[in-house]
């Protein structure tokens, strides 16, 4: 006998003759060729109409083109820059990117708070208190039926109510409510807090690092050592110990009250909290839906069976049944985190300078209109897609690995 014998099981299988293309209308692989050629140039004849048409009618109203502009100086005042920016010297480059700072400000930190007060509302809506439920029942419904410029004008305008600065509201010693915004102690940034910044930034990813290694060991052994230790030391002490080392400064600059306005510290403007208000309770309203509704996704039966343990129904909440739950939440949360990035460009409306104001002002003074629009989308698309990377990653990384 032979040394070695084919499988039956594999030995009849063979691969199927690979089918040839013909020129012919009747074949399906090139109709579907022919068509993808016609769309394609139907596309690429628009789009070149387009900018044909553009070119020429700019010509004719004898209008620059490009986007040279942006080294030109803007002139324009900007009141909130996170940056340092003078309206005498500086160029409409910075003006812009000012305008995007702004904006991711306000989009960062509405994502987290909307995120936040929008689960607590939806665990809120299913909670077995009665009037816990019709109060956030109630915050769903009101909140959702309003349309968001209305809330913005609102907030803005509850806000332009409040006392001037001579006779403004005071939260303890050194926080002040007005018409000119919420004045707050401003930390005085040195040298020790770069460092310490550095070493939190260094111990977060030192403890992501264990917490992989903790990770593997444990499907290896079954064991998982303690991460919470390493990072209680990575990412609290090894700080503290830099910023310590350092001198350990601690300086506020305080508002003080000096004429008609305060000086000093650090301010919230009505403008930039008008529209952080509006955003997140906005929001926070279809994610409380979205969260409600990712929760009852979950069967039944594993809140028994986790009652039958002995579990309380916080603790299943938070060990069983929100873990899975996200799995059904995180694809509509994004869309969500999408919205409250595009509907920050209201901001015009209520005089924040985000990215659409200052685009808005530069076209008006330089007469760029398309190169100011073209910025806009820009800037809009390029959020919007690192938003979506980086929620359909995270989609993946917590998805079911099927076996």
């Amino acid at each position: 006998m032979p040394a070695t014998l084919a499988d039956p099981r594999t030995s009849g299988a063979r691969k199927a003759p690979k089918r040839r293309m013909r020129l012919s209308w009747s074949d399906p692989t090139f109709r579907s060729i022919v068509w993808q050629i016609v769309i394609v140039g139907l596309v690429v004849g628009i789009v070149w109409y387009l900018v044909d048409n553009t070119n020429r009618n700019l010509a004719a109203r004898r209008i620059a083109t490009g986007f040279g502009f942006l080294g030109r100086v803007a002139g324009i005042p900007i009141g909130e820059s996170p940056i340092s920016y003078s309206s005498a010297s500086d160029t409409y480059g910075r003006a812009l990117w000012i305008g995007v700072l702004n904006t991711l400000k306000v989009a960062g930190i509405g994502i987290v708070l909307a995120t936040l007060l929008g689960t607590l509302v939806g665990i809120g809506r299913l909670s077995s208190n009665w009037l816990m439920a019709r109060l956030t029942g109630f915050y769903v419904e009101v909140i959702r039926d309003i349309p968001l410029l209305l809330q913005l004008l609102f907030w803005y305008t509850m806000l332009q109510g409040l006392p001037v600065p001579k006779q403004s509201w005071r939260i303890g010693d050194a926080v002040f409510l007005s018409n000119r915004g919420i004045k707050v102690p401003y930390l005085i940034w040195e040298n020790a807090h770069n460092w310490a910044s550095v070493a939190l930034l260094c111990g977060a990813i030192g403890t992501f690092v264990w917490s992989r290694r903790a990770r593997a060991q444990q499907e290896a052994t079954g064991l998982r050592p303690a991460v919470w230790p390493v990072a209680l030391g990575l990412m609290g002490a090894l700080p503290l110990a830099v910023w310590a080392a350092l001198g350990a400064p601690m300086a506020f600059e305080l508002p003080v009250l000096r004429g008609f306005n305060f000086q000093g510290g650090g301010t919230v403007s009505p403008e930039y909290f008008a529209l952080l208000l509006g955003l997140v309770l906005y929001t926070a309203g279809y994610i409380a839906e979205i969260v409600r509704s990712g929760i009852q996704a979950i069967a039944i039966g594993q809140w028994e069976a986790a009652g039958a343990l002995g579990l309380r129904r916080g603790a299943i909440l938070r060990h069983i049944v929100l873990p899975q739950a996200l799995r059904v939440v995180i694809p509509p949360m994004t869309s969500q985190y999408l919205n409250l990035t595009k509907n920050s460009s209201l901001a015009v409306a209520i005089g924040y300078q985000d990215v659409v104001s200052i685009a808005n002002t530069t076209l008006n003074q330089t007469g760029q209109a398309v190169e100011g629009i073209a910025v806009i989308m820009a800037v809009f698309l390029t959020i919007s897609l690192s938003i979506s990377l980086f929620m359909n990653w995270y989609n993946a990384r917590i998805a079911l690995v099927g076996r």
